[in-house]
């Protein structure tokens, strides 16, 4: 494309979302097509799907059938769906029977840090690659620095942000703030504050969205 116009992509998202994996690879791929990577900036923004659970998390089976009464059968198919979702995509999905559910405010407090860094989008992505597809628990601080790290971040000063009230309260604030625009489930991609979409989409529709708003 020839025009130059700047685009801000905010996405609404949790690193333990597997449909926001696919929607914001979805997103990526529409970007790519459209040959406007330059014009592009994405912006991530918290949102806990389990703000509650323990520290050492749940049993991710156990845990959608008690949130949202999923059988195990239905558990099955739909991590086959998502496994070959993700290879369509470029990401692979590596489901096993005792995978669990993390808590991921630590993850979030991060994820903020980073965008004055400009490294937000790559730690998002290590965030979805440490817990789907290394096995990882994203809820311990020992594996969070490591992924720091491994992006040429200051682990010292991610510590810090860690264990800072001040930054955890402001995160539950911003996260109420969302809920209380309407916004109940990931992923969620808002197109230069604009349009609006819910929902992993398919590709087509956010290279259509991105088009308008080029």
């Amino acid at each position: 494309m020839s025009n130059s116009k700047q685009i801000m992509i905010d996405i609404l998202s949790d690193a333990v979302c597997p449909w926001c994996v696919i929607g914001y690879y979805r997103i990526q791929a529409a970007i790519k097509d459209l040959g406007i990577e330059d014009q592009v900036s994405i912006r991530w923004h918290p949102f806990e799907l389990n703000p509650s659970i323990a520290e050492e998390g749940e049993n991710l089976r156990e845990h959608l059938v008690a949130k949202y009464g999923t059988t195990i059968n239905g558990s099955i198919e739909a991590r086959k769906r998502l496994t070959a979702l993700g290879q369509e995509v470029g990401f692979q999905f590596n489901y096993f029977d005792d995978m669990r559910m993390f808590n991921t405010r630590k993850a979030h407090l991060l994820l903020r840090w980073a965008e004055e860094k400009s490294k937000q989008t790559q730690l998002a992505e290590s965030f979805f690659r440490a817990y789907f597809s290394d096995h990882k628990d994203i809820s311990s601080k020992e594996v969070l620095l490591q992924i720091v790290a491994s992006l040429g971040l200051d682990k010292s000063e991610a510590e810090d942000v860690l264990d800072n009230p001040t930054f955890q309260t402001e995160l539950v604030e911003i996260e109420r703030k969302w809920l209380s625009g309407g916004f109940h489930g990931v992923p969620v991609v808002i197109i230069n504050g604009e349009e609006v979409l819910q929902g992993a989409q398919e590709t087509e529709t956010y290279r259509e969205a991105l088009t308008t708003a080029s």
